[in-house]
């Protein structure tokens, strides 16, 4: 079977057309879009009393690195400067501002307490290719452990498994990516 994300929501690709976002951005919106998708599913799934914003997650991993259209140089280097100019594109496009946050939080987890919705956002633009970061995955367990009273021991067991779970398919995103970069 072939690897198929979904496609971004039809508001993300209105932004990314107006503002003729290059396609190396807009496969990666797709793929931490198509993630997010999966990690909010599986959270559902796993943890019937945990509350957050579902389709938030989803709009801002599918929105995330929009600033990025402003900092070109940023899509094959290094630069924060996309996280800082993100929120006022996306909300001079009509976005507003709780879901333009997105673009500035996805980068900020070791800066600042950020609700749910911010890490796992965060969560899906890294663990998109596989990658997996301890220090954040601590941050979801602990928020997700508050939040439902469930042990911090039982989250993880659940949440590593949902992780080890869409990681695996890390390889196969990557090579959509470069297939249709």
């Amino acid at each position: 079977m072939t690897f198929a994300p979904r496609p971004l929501p039809v508001e993300i690709q209105r932004l990314c057309l107006e503002l003729d976002a290059e396609n190396k951005l807009l496969f990666h919106l797709i793929l931490v879009h198509d993630v997010a998708v999966d990690l909010c599913e599986g959270l559902r799934q796993k943890f019937h009393d945990l509350e957050f914003d579902e389709a938030a997650v989803c709009f801002g991993a599918g929105s995330h690195d929009i600033g990025k259209v402003k900092h070109p140089n940023e899509l094959t280097g290094p630069g924060r400067q996309h996280e800082e100019d993100g929120p006022a594109l996306l909300e001079e496009h009509g976005v507003e501002p709780r879901l333009a946050q997105f673009s500035r939080t996805h980068g900020r987890w070791t800066k600042e307490a950020l609700p749910i919705e911010d890490l796992l956002v965060a969560l899906s633009d890294a663990i998109w290719k596989g990658q997996r970061i301890d220090e954040l995955e601590k941050q979801v367990i602990d928020t997700i452990s508050r939040q439902t009273c469930v042990e911090e021991w039982e989250v993880f067991s659940e949440l590593d498994g949902l992780l080890e779970k869409i990681a695996s398919q890390g390889d196969e995103r990557l090579a959509w990516q470069r297939s249709n970069g």
